[in-house]
């Protein structure tokens, strides 16, 4: 343990504002404090977590063509690895969100961290038995877990300050979850994806041959060993989280007015019912749009698997970039303008990606992920406004919303490759719609 002074990110924050009041006045949001003194250990822990949830989430892109290849199965029942993972997302939600409003934050996250480790090391024997079956049940523990990192992390990281620095703040911790999603597209391109491609010739020779199936299993062991890694560290940081003492945040939260000050507070405020909406149909534009990135890649410039992956890990980048930049955009810009502005760019590249399935198509979804960026973060920390201490259950219901990525990928696999990504196309219509009418909290309405 060590004692933090106070702690201001110059970069992306600007002068120190007035403690943890709270403000309505456009100006003095930009300029709030970014992370109070003495909270500098629990929010490095913390963030952390959004690198190391990323990995889990961006490899299940690596699976889906992974799986197509070792348990020879179509584009639509590869997508299972996304409706298994977003189901536990969906089902331990709200769990979640109660037991950390009876334990704390702290009890939440090694929850999760230990349900992940546990999730990880399933791998090896769903590998060694060949079973596709056994990694979907792989996948729901892994998600279960995050879906406890997700709903505590989230909601922790924008409780942590004042309220008018809660979207940047969250967005900060959020740039570092787009580093673990490159970190997850190098290591299964590098890993887990063997770079062999079979002509019909070859398989047929093969399969007279007997040596097709040792071919497919070791082709699913190749899966094993990052998520054995990945488990490992999951509890190792489980530990850590066990001995970082965590602050006492009380009746803290990201409420946009003081004048509730002890009252009930309304759980279905608009604005908090429309951020769910927009979760749901963002976390489905972005998961339908990388977990079929590889597809389009090979079927537009007919390039091979790794060279595909690797294409994929640029977009990550992209992801990445979008982040960081974003963090600092929001010292000059409100986050509803830009979440508008980013969607609408989106629904142009998409349309293009649609239209152009060439090498043109490919640039436009690759660039996709630099406005996708800010739209989890913002719409998340945009419906925690004005929550009060309903904060940690509408934390568990905008995690909830994850399941988007399930239910739009699977519908996404049921479509022509080219005209699936109509899909994000409606999907970003609607968070512009949301970020341009529903994302102010009021505060009149807040009150029950």
């Amino acid at each position: 343990m060590f004692e933090e002074g106070e702690f201001i990110l110059s970069t992306f924050a600007g002068p120190v504002g007035q403690g943890n009041s709270p403000s309505l006045n456009n100006h003095e949001d930009i300029e709030a404090q970014l992370i109070p003194g003495g909270r500098l250990l629990p929010f490095l822990v913390v963030t952390v977590l959004f690198f190391l949830w990323a990995i889990p989430n961006n490899l299940n892109d690596i699976l889906i063509q992974q799986f197509m290849k070792s348990f020879n199965i179509n584009r639509s029942s590869a997508a299972g690895v996304q409706i298994w993972f977003y189901l536990g997302y969906f089902l331990l939600a709200i769990p979640a969100g109660q037991l950390m409003r009876r334990f704390g934050y702290k009890m939440g996250i090694v929850t999760g961290l230990c349900l992940l480790g546990s999730g990880c090391l399933l791998f090896y024997p769903a590998a060694q038995a060949g079973l596709y079956w056994f990694f979907l049940v792989a996948q729901f523990v892994i998600a279960s877990g995050l879906s406890f990192l997700e709903t505590g992390s989230n909601s922790f990281i924008a409780q942590l300050g004042p309220a008018g620095s809660s979207e940047r703040r969250l967005n900060l911790s959020q740039a570092f979850n787009p580093l673990g999603s490159i970190s997850a597209g190098l290591i299964g391109t590098v890993f887990i994806f063997s770079g062999v491609k079979l002509s019909d010739a070859q398989v047929a020779a093969m399969q007279v041959a007997g040596t097709y199936q040792a071919y497919l299993h070791s082709e699913t062991l190749r899966v094993v060993t990052p998520y054995l890694v990945l488990g490992c560290i999951a509890f190792v940081w489980a530990l850590l989280v066990l001995v970082t003492r965590f602050p006492d945040l009380g009746s803290e939260d990201v409420s946009e007015g003081s004048s509730s000050g002890g009252m009930h507070v309304r759980l279905w405020q608009p604005h908090f019912v429309f951020a769910v909406l927009a979760q749901f149909l963002y976390v489905g534009a972005q998961v339908g749009t990388w977990s079929y990135f590889i597809a389009y890649v090979e079927s537009a410039t007919g390039v091979g698997d790794k060279a595909a992956g690797y294409m994929l890990t640029g977009t990550l980048a992209a992801f990445a970039v979008g982040r960081f930049s974003s963090a600092w955009l929001m010292r000059h810009f409100r986050a509803r303008l830009m979440l508008v502005v980013y969607s609408v760019i989106n629904v142009g590249l998409c349309l293009v990606a649609v239209v152009h399935p060439s090498w043109i198509g490919v640039g436009c979804l690759l660039t996709t992920s630099l406005f996708m960026s800010i739209m989890f973060p913002t719409i998340f920390a945009l419906g925690l406004k004005s929550m009060g201490e309903k904060t940690k259950t509408a934390g568990s219901f905008l995690v909830m919303a994850i399941l988007g990525g399930a239910a739009l990928t699977k519908l996404m696999g049921m479509l022509p490759l080219r005209s699936a990504y109509l899909v994000p196309v409606v999907c970003y219509i609607g968070v512009a719609l949301y970020a341009w009418l529903f994302a102010e909290a009021k505060v009149g309405e807040a009150l029950g």
